[in-house]
């Protein structure tokens, strides 16, 4: 008969390596002690590793590079953690920006908007990922590209927004399915009047 321990890392391989999870993963495997416990002893003989609070990863390993362990990525990790606690997600502030493409930095940390509870989760190198509560309102886009636009633009303010990020976002509009309707009365005047432009 198969450990929890076993079971768990019998699924990882099965799953491959890269992927991350939370121990809710594996609740079917024993009582919630029981699970972090073997997932303690997977991380403490290096199957696994932790790579944020209550976040673990079975490590994809780059070695033609010699880049060694390939970490989550920041989606990846609040995805995890929006999935264990039943929330909504999105990424917000410069993050949003950057992901939409309106904006070739990164930045150190990462922030999302979510219907749930505030905080901020430290993970590798000194680099966090912040939850900040948003209105309902920011939920109810039919589309995840669409919610993305209008927190990206939201952001960045009609006034500071340059004639190159508008000459981009025309371009990004035209790679994506249509805005609807219906998510464009979610958005700013100002948002609606300016992504309707770029249509024409």
């Amino acid at each position: 008969m198969q450990s929890v321990e076993d079971k768990i890392l019998t699924s990882l391989k099965k799953s491959g390596r890269g992927i991350a999870f939370t121990p809710v993963r594996f609740a079917h495997y024993g009582s919630a002690s029981a699970v972090q416990k073997a997932i303690e002893r997977l991380n403490e003989a290096g199957q696994i590793i932790r790579v944020a609070r209550g976040v673990y990863c079975y490590p994809k390993i780059e070695t033609e590079l010699g880049l060694g362990v390939i970490y989550p990525t920041f989606d990846e990790i609040a995805l995890c953690l929006a999935n264990r606690d039943r929330t909504l997600i999105a990424p917000a502030g410069a993050y949003a920006v950057n992901k939409l493409g309106l904006s070739t930095q990164v930045p150190m940390n990462a922030v999302y908007v979510t219907n749930g509870e505030g905080r901020k989760v430290e993970i590798r190198n000194g680099r966090s990922i912040i939850f900040k509560h948003a209105a309902p309102k920011t939920f109810a886009f039919e589309s995840s590209f669409a919610q993305l636009v209008f927190i990206a633009l939201k952001e960045i303010g009609k006034e500071n927004l340059s004639q190159e990020q508008i000459a981009t976002l025309k371009q990004i509009l035209k790679q994506q399915p249509r805005i609807s309707e219906m998510d464009l009365k979610l958005m700013p005047a100002w948002v609606k009047k300016l992504i309707t432009e770029l249509y024409e």
